[in-house]
């Protein structure tokens, strides 16, 4: 009985020895413990005209922030924003997400907006996907790529949500189903040191920091069960599906299936148009908020993805969906890779 005794307790304690090896080879122990977060501050930005006008562009249109925290008339084309409920948030109509994900009212209404909020609080969601209560961000909100914000732009962005007119706009809390909800613990990552951007006389290095926080890699790389499918960047076959039907994200590598046929003048006429050439962009590629950067802007992302390694994968959004063997997604054309 002693020996059965002694070998069941060495039984268990090597089967919670493997247990503790796997989960921190796999998913890690955030998970169970909560994401990684700093403490927050006491600082407060200074507000001035520079910065206002600087976090309206951000806001608007280089990182489009108003599509998903604004309600959108969707029985007008292209759905536009309802009039007065910009930055007032809203369910997200997108298919396929893990349960409700709700973009937050971010206008400073004290009652069911961020009036109460720290300016930290609200840094803090941004760049590292903590929200004001503590808890982990779904993902879909592309913090890791706001990581890279300067702070300069994070302050400005925080001063121009703070500048916007309060509306009083309830919304439910986002739920997401498990076990999602405890995976995405290990997404947040804090900042604790100065971030700078690049000067933007340097087109290609300014370029690659708008792409960032554009976010474009977050819908023009492909992904599987919310991984980066590797070697794949920028390469498209991201599924959507929204209030105009399902679409895939479009090659926007340098290949002759992305957008080596193009040039700066035709980049630049698709976000300002909404189409390419004659082929029309589907709404859920908010082009008409990209359409409001600047032509040098545009030029510099244009010079950037020019820079990328080129992906051969077609992405046919004319063709039914078929299943892709690089991507591992169904989209048109995918029967071609």
């Amino acid at each position: 009985m002693k020996t059965f005794k002694k070998v069941l307790l060495v039984g268990v304690i090597v089967l919670i020895v493997v247990v503790c090896v796997a989960i921190s080879l796999t998913i890690g122990w955030r998970p169970f413990i909560g994401p990684r977060a700093r403490p927050l501050t006491s600082r407060q930005f200074e507000r001035t005209p520079q910065r206002v006008e600087r976090g309206r562009y951000i806001f608007n249109f280089l990182a489009a922030c108003t599509d998903c925290h604004s309600r959108h008339d969707t029985k007008q084309h292209l759905a536009p924003v309802i009039a007065g409920a910009e930055g007032s948030g809203q369910v997200l109509p997108f298919g396929g997400l893990p349960g409700r994900v709700v973009a937050p009212n971010l206008t400073p209404d004290p009652s069911t907006g961020s009036g109460l909020w720290t300016d930290d609080q609200i840094a803090r969601s941004i760049r590292e996907g903590i929200g004001h209560d503590g808890r982990a961000l779904f993902p879909i909100m592309p913090y890791g790529f706001y990581r890279e914000m300067s702070d300069e732009d994070l302050a400005s962005v925080v001063v121009y949500i703070r500048s916007l007119a309060p509306v009083v706009h309830a919304l439910p809390k986002t739920e997401i189903i498990f076990p999602v909800k405890y995976l995405i613990r290990s997404a947040p990552q804090p900042i604790t040191r100065p971030v700078t951007s690049p000067d933007p006389s340097n087109q290609i290095q300014w370029g690659a920091y708008l792409v960032k926080m554009a976010a474009c890699g977050d819908c023009h790389t492909p992904q599987v069960r919310g991984a980066f499918v590797p070697g794949a960047a920028f390469s498209g076959g991201n599924v959507f599906k929204g209030e105009e039907g399902t679409v895939a994200s479009a090659n926007i590598t340098p290949d002759s299936s992305g957008i080596s046929r193009y040039d700066d003048s035709v980049f630049i006429a698709a976000f300002r148009t909404g189409y390419v050439g004659t082929r029309p962009l589907n709404a859920v590629m908010p082009f008409e908020y990209y359409g409001g950067m600047s032509n040098d802007d545009l030029k510099a992302i244009y010079a950037y993805l020019r820079t990328l390694q080129p992906v051969k994968h077609i992405v046919d959004n004319s063709q039914p969906p078929t299943y892709c063997k690089l991507c591992r997604n169904m989209h048109g054309g995918g029967e071609k890779n």
